[in-house]
């Protein structure tokens, strides 16, 4: 038996509503049994178990013991052994994450966002038209949010606020995670409620960029076309590349992917804007001018 926040859970208790990151285990556990050419059925039969508890795992509905964990990869014949430990580490989280407060307020994409973000080992993210979340002040925020659509109430601005400003604790713990930005002219030249709020902004932008575990990098305009224009990529990086997560930031919400072919992309076309962006120093410079001009 497991302890997860306030409740209690066997490996045969069923979740009505599995998180993104134990839905993202489940899922994990499925392309174990297909590479290892296994159907559901066939899996349970090696286990001793019924096809709907294998189906159960797989969907994030059940919690998994690192014990099974290890014996369905030896079942599926897997051999990567840092994939299997780090799976098997997943099985021994017990408490839940600030973000639940928010479970009945927002949207779980939201939530399953500040998740990824909480266990990333290394983060890394290009925008082209929004200063990253991670970094953006409340005021900046909070202008980006009156302008969404649908149209949010002020109680809904202000929870999101919070929210976003929460989740850049990342940053800010005893052992910050590790943030490479890679952020377009265009976005540092948006004034979204104007100097008052676009100045301070920017000021922040370069507070945040001396900090050792960040690494900010500007396309500037004269850059011209490059790999990803007109793109937002969130890429977390997991225990192991197999486990790195994807995001993409789009109108209706966060969509996440996490299919080999997927995060190889993304990591080919992340390498490549950094090849093009100016190097951090210089790209402090820039922003420096920029506040000049302002």
């Amino acid at each position: 038996m497991r302890t997860t926040g306030d409740s209690q859970e066997t490996e045969e208790s069923v979740r009505s509503n599995p998180t993104g990151r134990q839905l993202r285990f489940g899922t994990e556990l499925r392309k174990l049994r297909e590479r290892g050419g296994l159907t559901a059925t066939g899996a349970g039969q090696l286990m001793g178990i019924k096809q709907t508890q294998v189906s159960n795992m797989e969907a994030g509905r059940v919690g998994v013991s690192a014990e099974r964990v290890r014996a369905l990869a030896g079942h599926y014949g897997c051999s990567d052994q840092a994939l299997v430990d780090a799976l098997s580490a997943m099985t021994t989280e017990r408490s839940r994450g600030w973000w639940e407060e928010y479970r009945e307020i927002l949207p779980a994409a939201l939530l399953d966002l500040a998740e990824v973000e909480h266990h990333a080992g290394r983060l890394r993210t290009a925008v082209t038209m929004h200063i990253p979340g991670l970094f953006q002040t409340t005021d900046h925020a909070r202008e980006l949010l009156r302008h969404v659509v649908p149209e949010l109430s002020p109680p809904e601005i202000e929870h999101r606020v919070s929210f976003r400003v929460k989740r850049q604790t990342v940053l800010f713990t005893d052992a910050p995670t590790a943030l490479v930005a890679i952020i377009h002219e265009a976005a540092l030249r948006m004034r979204f409620g104007g100097l008052t709020v676009a100045t301070p902004q920017l000021r922040h932008l370069l507070d945040m960029s001396e900090r050792d575990h960040i690494t900010l990098r500007v396309l500037p305009f004269a850059t011209g076309s490059f790999p990803g224009s007109g793109q937002s990529v969130f890429y977390a990086g997991g225990p192991v590349p197999p486990l790195d997560t994807v995001c993409l930031d789009q109108s209706h919400g966060p969509v996440f992917l996490d299919a080999e072919a997927q995060l190889r992309m993304y990591r080919a076309l992340l390498d490549r804007m950094e090849s093009v962006a100016l190097a951090p120093e210089d790209s402090r410079d820039f922003i420096h001018k920029l506040i000049h001009d302002l």
